[in-house]
């Protein structure tokens, strides 16, 4: 009788023990794929004040997102392969005295809602500066920013 129940008792601890493998099989994690995310579009970034040798200037630019749910923008910084550039009018503005501080702090730009792409307008208070030997001919120009998301 002893050898019967030792045999029933291994039989039920190894069907438990089964039990939990079929279910940590079965109940694992699984994967899956998902549409990609289309980059932001960013609108050229002008100054939202007027910019003085040594002096500062906020930048106002405009994202729109193609995605059908909120993307996150961790930063915006200079694209460095386009830079700054000035009207024609003022052509002998040398753009070698502007710089634009990378600005951190994240922003959410909204999702795109039917056909129509989420927009979200930033200001990045003090994001230009020009330089102190910034010439004449920069007076009144019209200052175009090229400016790149990350993450």
């Amino acid at each position: 009788m002893t050898g019967r129940l030792l045999v029933a008792a291994l039989v039920a601890v190894l069907a438990l023990v089964l039990d939990g493998t079929a279910f940590a099989y079965w109940g694992g994690s699984g994967s899956g794929s998902t549409d990609s995310t289309a980059p932001v579009g960013l609108s050229p970034a002008t100054p939202a004040d007027a910019l003085r040798p040594g002096g500062t200037a906020s930048v106002v630019l405009t994202v729109t997102n193609p995605n059908p749910f909120d993307v996150h923008l961790g930063s915006v910084a200079l694209d460095t392969g386009r830079g700054f550039a000035v009207d024609a009018g003022h052509s002998s503005c040398a753009t070698n005295t502007l710089t634009f501080t990378t600005q951190t702090g994240g922003w959410t730009a909204p999702a795109r809602v039917g056909a129509v792409n989420g927009v979200l307008p930033i200001t990045l208070p003090g994001a230009l500066a020009m330089g102190v030997t910034a010439v004449n001919a920069c007076q009144g120009a019209s200052i175009t920013v090229y400016l790149v998301v990350g993450p």
